[in-house]
């Protein structure tokens, strides 16, 4: 969501005690005005209203300018999260621009949630000041968990704790291996044009790395560039490790897989050597345990009142 600033125009007519005398002469000159502040922009903020998320979903919130940690207490204060289920949650600063907010556990299944962000009039620290309010309302839905096994190649979909398929998959190699952790499903696209380039693989056209591919059913998990998704290079997956650091599904079951998960889905790829995902790549904010979730909060943890 892009917020922009406001311009107003004083359109009122002048009362005739006002006006100018035309046998005196006299004039009415304006006052100087002073011109408004910079308006505090935001880029986006996710999820969208009326939408539909996954238990690992979180309240993401980016600024299109940088926040002085000066005033990150105030904004947190101004970003109001109320429950249908009260949670225990923080907000935390990624960066001087993002700030995300979730619970300490998964959000309940079920849970109603809006956020007030009440940014009309707050500054940022650095001469920019809110010049509207927003309101974001979403709900939490069936908790669909996914678990990844590289080692055993294979991909454990359940929902409501209850397993629903197992998938074979390949995952990637010693080369270029897959992140580990938890990541919510970004988004889902039904094609996505991939090329080794794109994520600084290679560039080398006559590179056994190289590749320029559009391939279908892709769900995104990291902005660095992680997909499940089919792979025609891999047609058949569950024996080897055939990826540059995604996760290949046949087709029949990357179309399943796609129709199956939604936004904030939480995915979690374990025994792979390359370690967890960084917090902000995508929307792995579960690869960062509490206490470090706190550390990096301006206003520390707190129990959402109902909505």
């Amino acid at each position: 969501m892009l917020v922009t600033g406001l311009s107003a125009c004083g359109g009122g007519s002048a009362s005739a005690a006002s006006e100018p005398s035309a046998t005196t002469g006299a004039s009415a000159s304006p006052s100087p005005t002073k011109p408004p502040p910079p308006a505090m922009l935001l880029d986006t903020i996710v999820p969208e209203p009326g939408t539909t998320v996954g238990v690992a979903m979180p309240i993401s919130v980016v600024f299109s300018k940088p926040v002085a940690t000066s005033a990150r207490a105030s904004i947190e204060r101004h970003l109001k999260v109320t429950t249908s289920t009260p949670v225990t949650g923080a907000w935390h600063w990624f960066s001087s621009t993002r700030v995300d907010f979730r619970p300490e556990a998964f959000w309940p299944s079920g849970t109603k949630v809006t956020l007030d962000a009440r940014l009309k009039g707050v500054g940022d620290g650095n001469g920019r000041y809110g010049t509207h309010d927003y309101q974001h309302g979403f709900t939490v839905g069936a908790d669909v968990e996914t678990q990844v096994s590289v080692p055993g190649h294979t991909m454990k979909v359940y929902r409501d704790g209850k397993l629903v398929r197992t998938l074979p998959i390949d995952a990637g190699s010693p080369s270029w291996p897959s992140w580990d952790g938890t990541m919510a499903v970004i988004d889902k696209q039904r094609k996505v044009r991939m090329t080794s380039c794109s994520v600084g693989i290679s560039c080398d056209k006559h590179s056994p790395d190289y590749y320029d591919l559009t391939l279908p059913w892709d769900v995104h998990l990291t902005t660095s560039g992680t997909y499940i998704h089919y792979s025609t290079g891999d047609p058949n997956p569950g024996h080897s490790y055939g990826s540059h650091g995604c996760v290949h599904l046949s087709d029949a079951n990357a179309k399943w897989y796609y129709d199956y998960v939604e936004q904030g889905d939480p995915v979690t790829i374990s025994g792979s050597p390359r370690g967890k995902a960084a917090g902000d790549n995508g929307y792995a904010d579960y690869n960062v345990s509490w206490s470090q979730w706190l550390a990096g909060s301006a206003t520390g943890q707190r129990t959402t009142s109902p909505s």
